[in-house]
């Protein structure tokens, strides 16, 4: 912990609250104590860290409360109680959303969940920290193989057995791979969650890897990677990661190239799960019907023999990957003579998921917006607006995605090879002025409509699942509703330009784009009027 806290916090005797300094960050930060607080909790506060993510700040007031409090909270009610002063009014159905159960076993493996009531059906899955970015040149594909040979068979059941007994439970059993994470979850009645669990820890510890199924799954990959290479959108989306993180672990595909799933062995998958499936990098997950003390049984009784850490050998080996994903401003030009349209990409360095900056833009994203000429003209934004009255291209939309060090903001168009040059000259001129042009009647939209995305994704047991798991590892814990939409309300039209002016003004961009390119701009050009 770093002694310069002094130099960003001040206690506001009238108020009894330690409030930070202006700084560029939301108010959610602040940690308010009552009157009664003892000297050494203060005496504490000014001796901690003053700039810490989002995430270690939400930890210290936990901290706090639970030290002044005469009960402990649970850790996703700990904001809420940290900003009891707030002014916003939450609406009824925010503030009955279910609590979010956590444990966390010695070993380091979490345990979360969310009961519904009356819920006759759960999801169950496991959400591990690991995904292509951790992957190295030689097994980059790894954990996308591993994917495909988990339903292949185990020590326990065959290929067939597990199919039938999924069958016969009326259930389902998925998987996918993305750049941070592999997940694997399944869908079934109340009364077989104990069977799931049962499936989920055989397929991922004792799947068999049987060289002949290795062999025929490659077939199964490589026809996959065609078809993945047929959508556009997908194939230059990994040429603009390739170029944006180029030489990092962010920059490989998740199929890996050719030539590895080609190569890849039965023991370099066996390495990988040695390497990665380790108990604090797992998370167990449930929503619907299920019961959270039940949950941690089942957890225990079959993914209690996780290894906790690596030996020395392991964490030298080739299968470790942990290099910083590092933005460098670069393009990638694909030209098809005969192809009649362009499929572009461009982008900026965005934030990581704890980011100061992460929630401006997403308010930033859901503001641009997206125009498509099949669904009419879209005039939430003066881009989309410019690019629906003058034709410029079928469909353009915005994307922000977030990893934990970093993240890509940017635009993808479909365009006519005719139209890319105006196209790129509109964008470019619209990125330029986003920043004075952003109105408070724009934010205030665009939070509106930002909840709703939230909200509606969360509808479900499924959706409540994967946000379970996906926010203990990235934030360590589960960000409630009620809070979300605080920390939406509280972002100002100053936030939301601060962020914009941080991404696009005088900053290199990355760009991938492929078809009928020949009007695209020179990377120089598009550098050059964009601020």
């Amino acid at each position: 912990l770093t002694r310069n806290t002094l130099n960003y916090l001040t206690l506001d005797p009238e108020h009894h609250s330690i409030r930070r300094r202006p700084r560029p960050l939301p108010s959610h930060h602040q940690l308010f104590l009552p009157a009664s607080c003892p000297q050494s909790i203060v005496h504490l506060v000014n001796n901690s860290i003053a700039m810490l993510p989002m995430i270690h700040k939400s930890t210290m007031r936990l901290a706090l409360q639970r030290a002044i409090s005469t009960k402990s909270r649970h850790l996703s009610s700990a904001p809420a109680a940290a900003t009891a002063t707030s002014t916003i009014n939450f609406p009824s159905y925010l503030l009955a959303t279910p609590s979010t159960e956590i444990t966390q076993f010695p070993s380091g493996l979490r345990v979360a969940s969310e009961t519904m009531l009356g819920a006759n059906t759960a999801t169950v899955g496991v959400w591990i920290d690991a995904g292509s970015r951790y992957e190295t040149i030689h097994n980059n594909g790894a954990a996308h193989f591993l994917e495909h040979m988990a339903f292949k068979g185990t020590s326990k059941r065959t290929q067939y057995q597990l199919e039938v007994e999924i069958e016969n439970m009326g259930g389902h059993l998925n998987a996918y791979t993305s750049r941070e994470q592999t997940v694997y979850f399944a869908k079934v009645f109340k009364k077989d969650v104990p069977r799931a669990m049962d499936i989920l820890a055989d397929i991922l510890l004792r799947s068999k890897l049987e060289p002949n199924a290795v062999n025929r799954e490659r077939d199964v990959i490589l026809r996959e990677m065609k078809e993945v290479n047929k959508h556009n959108e997908e194939l230059v989306l990994d040429h603009l990661h390739a170029t944006a993180f180029q030489g990092s672990g962010l920059g490989r595909t998740i199929l890996g190239p050719e030539q590895n799933i080609k190569s890849l062995t039965k023991g370099d998958l066996r390495e990988y799960i040695d390497t990665h499936y380790l108990a604090p990098q797992m998370v167990i997950a449930g929503a619907g019907a299920v019961d959270h003390q039940e949950l941690c049984d089942l957890a225990d009784h079959y993914f209690g023999g996780l290894k906790t850490e690596l030996n020395e050998k392991e964490k030298k080996s080739d299968a470790v990957c942990l290099d910083k994903g590092t933005f460098v401003g670069s393009d990638v030009r694909i030209h098809f003579k005969s192809d009649t349209m362009a499929h572009m990409s461009l982008a900026y360095e965005g934030a990581s998921w704890t980011s100061e900056y992460a929630y401006p833009l997403m308010i930033l994203q859901t503001l641009i917006g997206s125009f498509d000429r099949a669904a009419g003209k879209n005039v939430t934004s003066q881009l989309c607006y410019d690019v629906a009255v003058n034709e410029l291209a079928n469909s353009i939309s915005t994307f922000n995605t977030c990893y934990k060090d970093t993240g890509l903001f940017g635009l993808y168009a479909v365009a006519e090879r005719e139209k890319v040059h105006d196209l790129i000259t509109c964008v470019a001129t619209n990125l330029a002025q986003v920043v004075n042009t952003i109105t408070e009647e724009d934010v205030e939209r665009a939070k509106i409509a930002l909840k709703a995305t939230m909200l509606m994704g969360l509808d479900g047991n499924t959706n409540v699942c994967e946000d379970i798991g996906r926010q203990l590892l990235t934030y360590g814990r589960r960000l409630t509703p009620a809070e979300i939409f605080q920390r939406i309300e509280e972002m100002t039209v100053e936030d939301v330009r601060a962020a914009a002016y941080k991404v696009f003004h005088d900053k290199d961009h990355a760009m991938a784009a492929v078809g009928g390119i020949e009007g695209l701009p020179s990377y120089e050009w598009i550098r050059n009027n964009t601020y």
